[in-house]
């Protein structure tokens, strides 16, 4: 599914919450150095592993 870039900044902002207040990560591994939670929710939606959708309107005029 493709979201817009609205739709994709709320699921990674929502997921680095997460992460921020300690959920585990969705990934089996993820490098060393990469602490930022932001850059963790990036690298876990580039790899499809969030759960998290949108709903999205039909948009027809």
């Amino acid at each position: 599914m493709s979201y817009t870039r609205f739709e994709k900044a709320r699921i990674i902002g929502a997921r680095a919450l997460q992460l921020s207040m300690g959920a585990p990560t969705l990934l089996a591994e993820i490098p060393k150095d990469m602490i930022d939670p932001v850059e963790i929710a990036m690298l876990e939606y580039d790899e499809n592993a969030i759960p998290i959708t949108v709903k999205q309107k039909d948009m027809k005029a």
